[in-house]
């Protein structure tokens, strides 16, 4: 009996020791990650640093990211690229741009004998995601390392997982192309965008009687673009919402099973800590401009070179915090007041865009 009380006893001496090791062991690695998530930033943004192994001494070592971002409609037969975008951000100044490569740029050599082929939204499908990549760097001159195909799809499938997107459709909206199996039905206003309107929000190009987007707001192809960047906007401020962090998961899955991309989950990793605070009220839009030129029967987009450098310098400065002058500030077509009037109204501090031809 007497051995039996003091081996009962020993046992329960153990395992209160045992137990206290533990709470400690808990406590200290508590305090560590407390201290490692306050090091890095806190809230959401040191917690996702800490367990994604990222710190503020990596951020020191994070560039600039510029992603091609090429949106492709499977219609028919061809793959074209409805969007051609350059997303760029940088962790350090927290500011990121949009820049809108029109889709029926000129990437021939001879206008005189152009032919569809020689429109940029044909040269994914000819030629591939790194080739076009490639041009679009020569175009902007900016240093493009990556590149993200998604198709229609993706689109639908992210708007749904964060249960839609409130966005200012700024007209109505009315289209039917039987051949691509293509029905648009938008009525103007601010409301809760599903990820099936959402893909008609960012095909539509004018309506069937032949209207399109008014002048002053960017007629045809440059009102999508315009269109394009403002719905990624909201889409971006929607997705960072706290209510969808517990939604990540199925917002990676929406995203990443229908896309084409070099972007490794490192790469991702390295970012996603410092993008998770990001503000999207500090996003500069843009588009390259040019003017409309018909070669051949066909009309193209044919870009200005010089501009384009001066656009590309300003959106540089702006994502490095350099801040612009008045002369600079008054040459750019879209700033980063764009973002502002998205779900306010239909004005905006663009100056007036070329009128696009069909």
């Amino acid at each position: 009996m007497g051995k039996n009380k003091k081996s009962k006893k020993k046992k329960n001496g153990i395992g209160k020791i045992l137990f206290v090791c533990i709470v400690f062991l808990l406590i200290g690695l508590g305090a560590y990650l407390g201290y490692s998530i306050s090091i890095n930033g806190g809230g959401l943004q040191g917690f996702l640093a800490t367990i994604l192994d990222q710190d503020a001494t990596k951020l020191e070592n994070l560039d600039t990211i510029n992603v091609l971002l090429l949106g492709v409609s499977q219609d028919l037969d061809s793959e074209l690229t409805d969007t051609i975008m350059v997303c760029s951000y940088n962790p350090k100044t927290q500011k990121a741009s949009m820049l809108s490569v029109p889709r029926d740029t000129f990437v021939g050599k001879n206008k005189a004998k152009a032919s569809g082929n020689d429109k940029i939204n044909a040269m994914y499908a000819r030629k591939g995601p790194e080739e076009t990549m490639e041009y679009v760097e020569k175009l902007t001159g900016m240093e493009i390392k990556y590149y993200v195909v998604v198709n229609n799809q993706v689109v639908i499938d992210l708007v749904d997982a964060i249960d839609g997107v409130y966005f200012n459709v700024p007209i109505d909206m009315k289209y039917d192309d039987k051949t691509q199996n293509l029905h648009i039905q938008l009525s103007a206003g601010y409301q809760k965008i599903d990820g099936e309107h959402a893909e008609q929000l960012l095909r539509f190009r004018h309506n069937n009687n032949g209207t399109s987007y008014p002048t002053e707001y960017g007629d045809n192809d440059y009102g999508r673009m315009r269109t394009q960047r403002e719905f990624m906007m909201e889409v971006a401020k929607q997705t960072l919402n706290l209510k969808n962090i517990t939604r990540i998961k199925t917002i990676t899955s929406a995203i990443f099973e229908n896309v084409e991309t070099n972007l490794t989950l490192d790469d991702i990793y390295a970012y996603l800590p410092w993008a998770v605070s990001f503000d999207t009220a500090n996003i500069s839009s843009n588009q390259v401009p040019g003017e409309s030129e018909k070669c051949n029967g066909l009309w193209f987009f044919v870009h200005s070179q010089k501009q384009t450098t001066q656009v590309v310098s300003e959106m540089n400065n702006y994502l490095e915090g350099i801040e612009a002058n008045e002369e600079s500030i008054s040459n750019t077509t879209n700033t980063t007041n764009t973002v502002n009037t998205t779900n306010k109204s239909n004005t905006t501090t663009n100056t007036k865009t070329p009128k696009s031809k069909k």
